[in-house]
């Protein structure tokens, strides 16, 4: 018999097996101070473009009010219990009401957590008869809710339409032949390493043609995206086509927790099967206060969301000016996509934060193929035309070393000699 632990010490993963070098640095690093476009890394002053701050609420003074308010009179304690049996209170259910209203939906139910609450949403959806047809760059909780489904599964090329509509015909076939179960198509209004948007009314146009159930995961289209910021289903203008509209208060609000959007008896009977909910203790009144006032600064201050995108157009078309490709993004989240190997793009981060002061977040090798380097960069609406600026001109230096040759290095470097 093998000794469990002994195994895993033997492959600590394709992330992990780095973590000696990269613990600190390239792996869970620490930023200080005041969330905001600067911050402080290993000591020195940052330009931040790895935050999901979208609205730049994170220090709003109304949004530190409520939440400073939300504690000093409820504490983290309450509400005590999970919410069906002892953690309801007037609160809860007014956040999920305004959030259904602003959602168009009938009704709505808050989650404590968005990766928890979608793996458990999937789960307490479809049963072993049902099928469940999803896009192949879905995020990592749709494929772990994907992991606890007994029945099939059909992945559709990344918003492919011809194949997606080879997959619904796959399932529509497989549950003619069954004689039970239904369809269950999940996608994303935004995706978030690439930043093109999920092609939404297509997919509603396939429903006059196939039976099935849209769950969509807008978590970066909730408050960027549609006139009022409702999201991609109404940019798109189909919002009335998405079944279950799911997002979480990580993004756009810089908070915790998440809600799911739709008709009233279908959010009514989640409420009472999700057992992510049922059995977790009911997300803290200071969360609950805090994200009440943060909707409300949503739906009442455009010019935050206008702000968002005046900054994300100035550093997307200043990108691509520059001669970089940052791919088909028709959202905020702004990839960067260069040649590389990891020795390279190690080096290329050094000399970003080291050098020119910035801060971003980096893909490589095995999340993305050998001699990809992706930069994913998430404007917000602190960022100043200075930060823009700044971070074009470096990264304008660093792409010029990088195809010089200057970054090919033998061995990443041990971050704990780095100073």
């Amino acid at each position: 018999m093998a000794d469990i632990f002994e195994r895993l010490l033997k492959n600590y993963g394709p992330i992990g097996q780095h973590r000696e070098r990269a613990h600190g640095y390239f792996a869970f690093p620490k930023l200080e101070g005041e969330i905001g476009s600067r911050m402080k890394f290993r000591g020195q002053d940052v330009i931040v473009w790895s935050l999901n701050n979208y609205l730049g609420l994170a220090n709003h003074p109304e949004i530190r009010k409520a939440d400073a308010e939300g504690a000093s009179q409820f504490g983290l304690a309450s509400p005590m219990g999970a919410r069906m049996m002892s953690g309801n209170t007037n609160y809860h259910e007014q956040l999920e009401a305004e959030l259904a209203a602003f959602e168009g939906k009938e009704d709505a139910i808050l989650l404590n957590f968005g990766y928890q609450g979608m793996v458990s949403l999937i789960d307490v959806l479809c049963g072993r008869h049902d099928i469940i047809v999803y896009d192949a760059e879905s995020h990592a909780c749709i494929i772990d809710g994907l992991r606890l489904h007994p029945g099939h599964r059909y992945v559709f090329k990344h918003n492919d339409i011809e194949d997606l509509e080879k997959q619904l015909q796959r399932a529509t076939a497989l549950i003619d032949k069954q004689k039970a179960g239904g369809i269950l198509l999940i996608t994303e209004g935004v995706f978030g390493m690439a930043g093109d948007q999920g092609k939404l009314k297509e997919i509603a146009d396939l429903k006059n043609k196939y039976e099935f159930r849209l769950l969509v995961d807008d978590a970066h289209g909730f408050g960027t995206l549609g006139a009022t910021g409702a999201g991609a289903g109404e940019e798109q203008g189909v919002q009335d086509a998405i079944d279950l509209y799911f997002s979480t208060f990580a993004k756009s609000m810089a908070s915790i927790g998440a809600f799911i959007a739709g008709d009233r008896k279908i959010i009514d009977y989640i409420r009472y099967n999700v057992r992510s909910q049922i059995f977790a203790k009911s997300l803290p009144m200071p969360l609950v206060i805090g994200n009440l006032k943060r909707l409300e600064l949503l739906k009442t201050q455009p010019a935050l969301k206008a702000k968002l995108w005046e900054n994300a157009l100035k550093l997307q078309n200043g990108l691509k000016e520059r001669g970089f490709d940052i791919g088909k993004t028709d959202s905020v989240v702004t990839p960067i996509y260069m040649k590389g190997g990891v020795e390279e793009a190690t080096a290329m981060v050094m000399d970003l934060r080291e050098n020119f002061k910035i801060f971003c977040s980096i893909v490589v090798y095995p999340v993305i193929p050998k001699g990809h380097i992706i930069y994913r960069l998430i404007p917000t609406a602190a960022h100043t035309d200075e930060d823009i600026q700044q971070t074009l001109e470096a990264f304008s230096v660093t792409k010029e070393r990088l195809d010089a040759g200057a970054y090919k290095v033998e061995a990443i470097p041990d971050m704990a000699e780095v100073k």
